[in-house]
């Protein structure tokens, strides 16, 4: 089933190589997709960006070259290709995971995709589907948080950082954040965040000052090697260092005797495999849904971009200049 009013070409992001902001191409010709078995056609609305992004752009985490970025997307569905499209019909809203979002039209996975709320719009949609479940699936999944934790989250202002925040308090847990200035710390509190300390500091001893040298039952570390070492340190005995992104670069290889001198779990969760059937898609999007429709939990769009600002948005996010989510709009 299709719409007749498909063109035959879009706009989009195209990088043939890695490298800077400057690799990445506002395209006006590039072909529309025609979704494959199991797939739908998506007019997207709202792009999300991503830190990962940036790692396929730079070559931190290879993919084939040449590709459209993104990871998400939320939109309109145009057509749908052969097979099963998960009771998703042409003109549903949805919200969807999965690649080439940096444009007018996609073609994902209809497993990848979920009909957005009517209470949701499109632009909160997009701006909580990735980062919220990555959030979700933390604290459930790669360490369980308890009411009482303490849990310690770098750049609690950011994207992820915002979502973990707001999710621990309504957990109960005892949050203390990290962020490079004092509008972002003040931010992260409104959010959730019991402490929020300078990411620039003494954050370490900070740490474990706040918890009477006992350190934290977990860590959600999404900046990577400048911090893990530090951060390590301030486990507790029988905690959780979780690792889930790259900003400051990869953490270099790891000798893992690390580990034992208080029994400590090392993570390095994806969120593919934590919504890798369509099961553990829809309840933890449900779940999601439910925190910002009952719970009102706040959606922080820092900017929706045109998409030909692609690059603008990239050394924003590079470069510290950002809370909450950034957007784009085809």
């Amino acid at each position: 089933m299709a719409s007749s009013t498909i063109p035959k070409t879009m706009k989009g992001i195209l990088v043939e190589k890695t490298g800077g902001p400057e690799v990445l191409q506002y395209k006006t010709d590039l072909p529309v997709p025609t979704p494959r078995e199991g797939e739908i056609l998506v007019k997207n609305e709202f792009v999300g960006i991503n830190f990962i992004d940036t790692y396929f752009r730079t070559g931190l985490y290879s993919a084939p070259k040449p590709e459209i970025l993104g990871r998400e997307a939320s939109g309109t569905i145009l057509s749908l290709g052969p097979g099963n499209t998960q009771n998703l019909s042409v003109g549903d809203e949805v919200v969807w995971i999965g690649a080439s979002s940096y444009a007018e039209y996609s073609a994902c996975p209809a497993a990848s995709a979920v009909k957005i709320p009517a209470s949701i719009t499109p632009s909160d949609a997009c701006a909580a589907l990735l980062q919220g479940l990555t959030a979700l699936t933390l604290v459930r999944e790669a360490h369980k948080v308890e009411k009482g934790d303490w849990v310690l989250v770098h750049a609690a202002a950011g994207g992820m950082g915002l979502w973990l925040c707001q999710i621990l308090r309504d957990i109960g847990a005892r949050t203390i954040g990290t962020a490079s200035t004092a509008e972002k710390r003040a931010l992260a509190q409104e959010n959730g965040a019991m402490e929020v300390l300078d990411s620039h500091g003494r954050w370490k001893e900070e740490v474990l000052e706040l918890t009477g040298g006992e350190g934290v039952a977990a860590v959600f570390d999404g900046v990577g090697k400048s911090t893990f070492d530090e951060s390590l340190e301030c486990v507790r005995r029988k905690g959780s260092m979780v690792s889930f992104g790259s900003a400051s670069g990869a953490v270099p290889p790891f000798t893992i005797a690390r580990l034992s001198a208080k029994n400590i779990k090392l993570a390095r969760p994806s969120l593919t495999n934590y919504i890798a059937t369509r099961d553990e898609l829809e309840h933890y999007s449900n779940e999601l849904f439910h925190m910002m429709t009952v719970d009102k939990m706040n959606v922080q769009i820092h900017e929706v971009y045109p998409l030909q600002d692609v690059a603008r948005a990239h050394m924003d996010l590079e470069g510290r200049k950002t809370t909450g989510k950034l957007l784009m709009r085809p």
